[in-house]
């Protein structure tokens, strides 16, 4: 095997050992697993019951807290204390609980079936209907094992206060049902035999059920609920009478939280609430499958990530030791095998290296002298806009040494007066030593301030703002002062007279060339526009060679045009303008090309296939184009005014057709449901799939009607119909137009017709 293969057996032995290493760890990690799977599957358990009994117990504080707003409901209240004269029964005041007790059903699933029982009326009504005689809900909804007589004795003539009845058999409209009963008498103080009210909660048995599913469908284990008294609430996967054998079972341990029995996984948990029990089982088995899927899993990714690591060792190995071999190679036709032994590669190359590095410290030396070159490179770089992203600027500053407070200042000029077209060697040699001079006295003035030469007769200067300074006011006062003792030091003792110019503060470093070349533009200015010593662009009216209409802008405005808003738009247009207007005058040439791009701008906007389908493409596309630079500002601005606002109107006529199509979607479905009694804002909502309140507004919006109303008035229209050509009863009509009762139908008839059903009818027929 050639020598330089040492270097690779070195680096695989290193590899191997850092792969066996956690290889160890993982092992241990992998018996600690095992352990520790039994506990997490239980711990998993326990917070997936605990979570059921959570929600069980929040939908039962929601239950007792409507019983609770309802013994603060002033017209039950008043309900309850009339007394009953004769045969009456105020019907209204009944029939307004009712539609205002309708709702409660909605935000819970336990709501969905409960009565009020009024002793003084002996009425019982529900949500959407009202029964005068108990015995007519009990025909439809009634306790298999009560008779009527113990179904009145137990549920409506006694005092209830947060009573539950246990799960029993009951029937609903023939339909045969497990439910648990919630009872509460009103008001809530009632101690005595019987209760002005009572309110009945009937809570089927599924829905109890249907939150211990996780459990059942997650581990094919069982769930069963069961009150203080041991009595079943509710179960899951598990008869009631193998769970009652189980609690009953004395080698069962209530006390504990988990625990083996039999084959299965038992954990029990006793709510402090309400004296329930909450007990799930999981089979034995299901946790070792759990445990057996770690087990394999584990060797199978241990043994791929050994024969991976392997490899890549092996891969890393040679690629990192063939540099190291070349270079050895290179070293010894470079200074000879001298040294070199079989275990000491590494030596040999320390020591030539060594040599080599201590060699060329002569050619760092010349670095650090070329670093003002460097600098100067950079900083002429920079002012001449070479820079395309942020951090090219920061790694060709980092390699000048050179660092900036802030990434906002401004870019100014020194020029030396006097000595314009004048290139004899002599004033040039004056010319070197006066710059000379005038960079040593901003040194002293200002640490670290980046400076350049720009010709023989001027200084370029970039000064950043510090942390705690304003680039329009704090900065430019001190910029100010600087200047005013440079000029009065450089004249009075070295006769040097001298002028500053200064381009608009930048606001990143980006755009320290426009900066500059504005001061350009105000030291040439200067020659002939005014004598003071220091000038600034934004105080000097100049014709500009350009115009401000930056990329951001244009799709700012592009996206607020797409969103309709042409208030927002046209802002951003007088912006624009005035910003080309304010502090410059724009050449003719350079109006036409800002002009141009606005036009531009709008053009763009007609690719979108809102526009592309308006029948108004060909008008906004040559009204666009009619817009000529010739014209004064105030028209051009008045003209892509109206533009924009056309284009808008485009996009919210647009928005207002899909607006009146959803409510067309609407109407239909209306037309088509009005029969179904269950039809509300959420099913009507679920179908055009908009949300309710979103719907709601926009059908009123667009209509004038809210959509309970518009159900109403079809339903009655339809009505209507029914009762001139039909000879079903008015109940009948009822029933197929979406109403639970004939009582609120005839009511919802008066007042949309202002005639009752039965008496329109008989107009009719006349």
């Amino acid at each position: 095997m050639p020598k330089h293969t040492t270097i690779f057996r070195k680096f695989l032995v290193s590899y191997l050992i850092i792969l066996i290493i956690p290889s160890i760890a993982g092992f241990v990690s992998y018996r600690t697993s095992i352990s520790v799977t039994q506990s997490i599957s239980i711990e998993n358990s326990v917070t997936q019951l605990q979570r059921s009994q959570e929600i069980l117990e929040r939908r039962m504080v929601e239950v007792e807290g409507f019983t609770r707003q309802l013994a603060l409901n002033p017209d039950l209240n008043k309900l309850m204390n009339e007394r009953k004269q004769g045969d009456e029964v105020n019907v209204y005041g009944i029939w307004s609980m009712v539609k205002q007790v309708t709702p409660f059903s909605q935000t819970n699933d336990f709501l969905q079936n409960y009565f009020i029982y009024l002793n003084n009326y002996d009425v019982i009504f529900t949500q959407g209907s009202a029964y005068f005689r108990p015995e007519h809900y009990y025909q439809n909804f009634r306790y298999t094992e009560l008779t009527l007589e113990e179904w009145k004795t137990s549920v409506l003539g006694r005092t209830h206060r947060s009573e539950i009845m246990p799960l029993s058999s009951y029937m609903s409209n023939s339909k045969q049902t497990s439910v648990i009963t919630y009872m509460q008498s009103l008001p809530l103080d009632s101690f005595n035999g019987s209760s002005p009210a009572t309110v009945v909660v009937i809570i089927n048995e599924e829905n109890i059920s249907n939150l211990l599913a996780g459990l059942e469908d997650r581990y094919g284990g069982w769930a069963h609920i069961s009150d203080a008294q041991g009595n079943t609430i509710g179960l899951r996967g598990i008869s009631e009478e193998n769970a009652k054998r189980l609690s009953s079972d004395k080698s069962l341990d209530a006390s504990l939280t988990s625990q083996f029995y039999q084959d299965d996984l038992v954990i029990t948990i006793h709510s402090d609430k309400n004296g329930w029990t909450y007990r799930a089982g999981i089979p034995r088995q299901v946790l070792m499958e759990n445990a057996n899927q770690i087990k394999y899993i584990t060797w199978l990714v241990t043994g791929i990530a050994l024969v991976l690591g392997l490899l890549a060792g092996m891969l890393l190995s040679y690629r990192n030791s063939a540099p190291i071999n070349r270079l050895l190679g290179v070293m010894k036709e470079q200074f000879g095998k001298d040294g070199i032994s079989e275990r000491n590669e590494y030596d040999f190359l320390h020591g030539n290296i060594s040599h080599m590095i201590t060699s060329n410290r002569q050619l760092e030396h010349e670095l650090n002298r070329q670093l003002p070159l460097v600098r100067d490179g950079f900083l002429k770089r920079l002012i001449a806009g070479e820079f395309h992203t942020a951090e090219e600027i920061g790694a060709a500053a980092a390699q000048a040494d050179m660092s900036f407070s802030s990434g906002v200042g401004y870019v100014g000029i020194l020029r030396i007066n006097g000595y314009s077209g004048m290139d004899t060697v002599d004033i040039l040699n004056e010319l070197s030593a006066a710059r000379l001079i005038l960079k040593q006295a901003l040194a002293e003035q200002v640490s670290g301030l980046p400076m350049t030469d720009l010709g023989s007769d001027r200084i370029v200067m970039i000064w950043a703002a510090q942390a705690e300074e304003s680039v329009h006011d704090v900065l430019r006062q001190r910029i100010a002062d600087m200047l005013e003792r440079l000029t009065q030091v450089a004249y009075n003792e070295y006769k040097i007279s001298i002028t500053a110019a200064f381009g608009d503060a930048f606001a990143m470093m980006m755009d320290a060339s426009h900066s500059y070349e504005q001061a350009k533009q105000t030291i040439e200015y200067a020659e002939f526009a005014s004598k003071q010593n220091m000038l600034w662009f934004g105080d000097s009216r100049l014709e500009t060679a350009t115009y401000y209409y930056p990329l951001d802008i244009e799709q700012r405005l592009i996206s607020t045009i797409r969103a309709g808003d042409p208030d927002e738009a046209n802002r951003m247009v007088l912006s624009v303008m005035e910003k080309n207007t304010e502090n410059q005058q724009l050449s003719p040439e350079m109006k036409q090309q800002l002009i141009g791009e606005l036009k531009g701008t709008l053009l763009k906007l007609l690719d979108q296939k809102a526009f592309m389908e308006s029948d108004l493409l060909h008008t906004l596309k040559n009204q666009i184009i009619s817009i000529q630079a010739s014209d004064v500002l105030s028209v051009i601005q008045e003209q892509l005014s109206e533009t924009v606002q056309a284009l808008c109107s485009v996009i919210n006529s647009k928005k207002n057709h899909a607006h009146i199509q959803t409510v067309e979607a609407i109407k239909r479905f209306i037309a088509e449901m009005y029969g179904d009694s269950e039809l509300t804002l959420y099913r009507i909502a679920e179908k055009v799939e908009r949300p309710e309140k979103y719907i709601s507004q926009l059908f009123k919006e667009v209509t004038d009607i809210n959509v309970s109303d518009y159900l109403e008035m079809i339903r009655i229209e339809q009505a209507s119909f029914l009762l001139r050509t039909d000879a079903c009863t008015v109940d009948e009509i009822a029933a197929r137009v979406g109403y639970n009762s004939s009582h609120s139908f005839r009511r919802a008839f008066k007042r949309v017709m202002g005639i009752a059903p039965s008496s329109y009818r008989q107009s009719i027929n006349i």
